[in-house]
């Protein structure tokens, strides 16, 4: 879902030393930043942990939650995306940040990029994809086969309200799930 028209496509990040700054984002299919509040009740389920993390960002988009990660002290954020101008303009605002250094970007589909990667581990995995397309079962699963999710790390995952989470094998747990408007979302812990 693109933004209304006459939106002023931009986000705002709510919390640590990049709070309050404006970063502009593309109007793209299905792209829907995570809301302010919704960010901030993840962040609120991720302060004791995010300082000093390593985080992934499957389905980048605006950025809002890798961005929203490194304000709030992550190490280093992992961002894919796949369209173009929204890939470009995750770019430039990595450098309006001065988070280069702390960010790797990468044009690249997130099913093919897991596959292809192995001995990578992630403190902090976001999966927000578009909703129409029913990835999240798919992703989840490569994730885990990959074991891309570091001990006592944690995967938070935004879908649809209408979409059930999928089932997590042994060691992973369901430790929050709320609903806002039509997105629900949840933060799973793995060990």
């Amino acid at each position: 879902m693109a933004n209304r028209p006459g939106s002023s496509n931009m986000l705002r990040l709510v919390g640590g030393r990049h709070r309050g700054r404006k970063l502009k984002f593309p109007s793209a299919r299905g792209l829907r930043p995570t809301a302010d509040r919704t960010r901030e009740t993840l962040f609120n389920w991720l302060a004791p942990v995010i300082n000093g993390s390593v985080c992934l960002d499957l389905f980048a988009g605006s950025g809002a939650l890798g961005f929203e990660a490194l304000s709030r002290g992550a190490r280093h954020v992992t961002m894919l995306e796949m369209a173009m101008p929204v890939f470009r303009q995750l770019q430039q605002n990595a450098d309006l940040l001065g988070e280069t250094e702390h960010t790797e970007l990468l044009h690249q589909s997130a099913l093919s990029w897991i596959e292809q990667s192995t001995d990578r581990q992630f403190d902090v995995i976001f999966i927000d994809p578009p909703f129409k397309e029913n990835l999240l079962e798919q992703i989840i699963e490569k994730l885990i086969n990959q074991n891309m999710v570091k001990p006592s790390g944690f995967i938070y995952v935004e879908r649809d309200k209408g979409q059930q989470l999928p089932d997590f094998p042994d060691g992973y747990s369901v430790i929050r799930d709320k609903t806002a408007g039509q997105v629900a979302y949840s933060l799973i812990e793995y060990g």
